[in-house]
């Protein structure tokens, strides 16, 4: 099964950006190792969530 609700932006060695294609919040998901990962919402200055214009609502 596919899930198109999460739209991979970059992938680094270590980390990679989602984009939620409902809300276009964006995430940072940093992985450690082969089975230790961490995610967040990424902020603005004022603490908002990011937003992609592409995928906003």
């Amino acid at each position: 099964m596919q899930n198109d609700r999460f739209v991979n932006m970059k992938n680094g060695l270590m980390n990679s950006i989602f984009t939620d294609a409902e809300t276009g919040v964006q995430y940072l998901l940093v992985s450690y190792g082969y089975d230790n990962c961490s995610i967040t919402v990424l902020v603005d200055k004022d603490g908002k969530p990011l937003i992609d214009p592409k995928y906003a609502k």
